[in-house]
C-alpha cells in the first residue's frame, strides 16, 4: 500500500497538503486543495465524535481525478468542479447514488495585505495596467485546474484575458497560486473567496461577478472501489450541522 501510494503523492509533498493513510480502517478522502481549512475542521470534529479517522489528500481536482482513474485507493472524492467528477464517473468509479453537489464558492482578485492597488472587476477592466510592466497574475493552471478555468472564463467575459495572458504565472493548484501572492511574488492573483479567508497575508481587491464564469460547484461522491467500512458515514457527516458550520465559516455555501 505504501509503495503504491508514493507514486501518487510525491508531486504534492512540497505543499505539505497530502497525508498518508495510517490504517486500512481510515477513510481516505481525495479533496480539492481549496477545501483544506474547512474540511480539516469538519474531519477533526468527526474524529472527536466517533473516534474514527479521515485521512485527506489535497491537490488540484484534475490531478486527483486522474489518480483515481489510474487506481489510487480513494474512498471519497470532492472536486472543485463538475467536469472532473464527470471524468471519474465516466470511468465507472462513482458508487451508485452517492454523487451530490455539496458546496458553492466564488472567485476573487487578491493582492498582498499591504498593497495599495485598486481594481474594479467590470467589463473592460484593464488588469494589465494594474499589474504593471513586470507584475505577474497568479492563477491555478487555466487549462486543467477548476480555479484556473473559472478565472480564465471570467477574464474572457470581462474582456481582460488578452491583456494579461502573457503575464499569468500558472500554479499547480489554487493554494499554490495563493502562496505566490501571500509571499509577495505576484502583485495580484485569482483564487476562491475561501482561500483568501484562509490567509491573513492577502486581501480581497474585488469579487468577480457571478455571471462572468460558470457556477462554482463542489460535487462529492464515494468511489466504487472503496474498502472503508466508514466511507458512507463520513460522506453523510459532511452535511451534518457541525460540518456545514465549518464550511460556512470558511465562506463556502451549502448546495442541495
Amino acid at each position: 500500500m505504501r509503495k503504491f501510494l508514493s507514486r501518487f503523492i510525491a508531486p504534492f509533498l512540497a505543499l505539505a497538503l497530502v497525508a498518508v493513510p495510517a490504517s486500512a480502517q481510515d477513510v481516505t478522502v481525495f479533496a480539492a486543495a481549496s477545501l483544506k481549512n474547512a474540511l480539516d475542521d469538519a474531519a477533526g470534529q468527526w474524529t472527536a465524535e466517533t473516534g474514527k479517522k479521515a485521512v485527506i489528500s489535497y491537490a488540484a481536482s484534475s490531478a486527483l481525478a486522474k489518480q483515481i482513474t489510474e487506481g489510487a485507493p480513494a474512498d471519497i472524492f470532492i472536486s472543485a468542479d463538475l467536469a472532473w467528477m464527470d471524468h471519474v464517473e465516466k470511468a465507472g468509479l462513482v458508487a451508485d447514488g452517492t454523487r451530490k453537489s455539496l458546496l458553492g464558492n466564488s472567485i476573487v482578485l487578491i493582492a498582498p495585505k499591504d498593497s495599495k492597488v485598486s481594481v474594479k472587476l467590470v467589463p473592460g477592466v484593464d488588469l494589465a495596467a494594474a499589474l504593471g510592466a513586470d507584475g505577474k497574475l497568479a492563477m491555478a493552471d487555466v487549462a486543467a485546474v477548476p480555479a484556473g478555468k473559472y478565472g480564465k472564463a471570467a477574464l474572457e467575459k470581462l474582456g481582460a484575458w488578452a491583456g494579461v495572458e502573457g503575464k499569468v504565472a500558472q500554479a499547480e493548484n489554487v493554494r499554490a497560486a495563493l502562496a505566490l501572492v501571500s509571499r509577495g511574488e505576484a502583485p495580484l492573483g485569482i483564487v476562491y473567496k475561501t482561500d483568501a479567508a484562509a490567509d491573513s497575508s492577502v486581501k480581497i481587491v474585488d469579487t468577480f461577478p457571478k455571471d462572468s464564469h460558470p457556477e462554482i460547484v463542489y460535487p462529492v461522491a464515494q468511489i466504487k472501489t472503496s474498502k472503508s467500512p466508514d466511507a458512507a458515514a463520513f460522506l453523510n457527516y459532511l452535511r451534518s450541522p457541525k460540518a456545514v458550520a465549518a464550511f460556512e465559516k470558511q465562506g463556502f455555501t451549502l448546495l442541495d
